[in-house]
């Protein structure tokens, strides 16, 4: 493994603020798999697009507007949604939410310092 973070403490990791105003903190990663927490604010949105990771979220909190290749879907808090690789996909926050993303493999632009 090139470069690995293999332990994490809420507390001790730096959220990245985002251009649309949406914030990501990394939390673990291999080579082959990322996890990531995006803390959005109501109305906030992680605008449609694509990547070659396959993506798997979990909505720790909030309601999201959930689109992928076309379909959309609410999905609550305890909800989740898988995003195949390729796929044009994007989130509106229908309220304050958080969402986990894992990530395989790890996304090396997140990373990227």
């Amino acid at each position: 493994m090139s470069d690995v973070k293999l332990f994490a403490q809420a507390d001790e990791i730096a959220w990245t603020t985002l251009d649309n105003g949406n914030r990501r903190r990394v939390v673990v990663y291999t080579d082959e798999l990322m996890q990531v927490e995006f803390d959005f604010d109501e109305g906030g949105v992680g605008a449609l697009h694509s990547h070659p990771h396959v993506q798997a979220s979990y909505v720790a909190e909030g309601r999201f507007e959930v689109t992928i290749e076309g379909k959309s879907a609410i999905i609550g808090k305890g909800g989740s949604f898988i995003v195949p690789s390729g796929a044009v996909h994007g989130v509106k926050a229908l309220e304050k939410g958080r969402l986990i993303d894992t990530f395989t493999p790890h996304r090396a632009d997140f990373v990227a310092g």
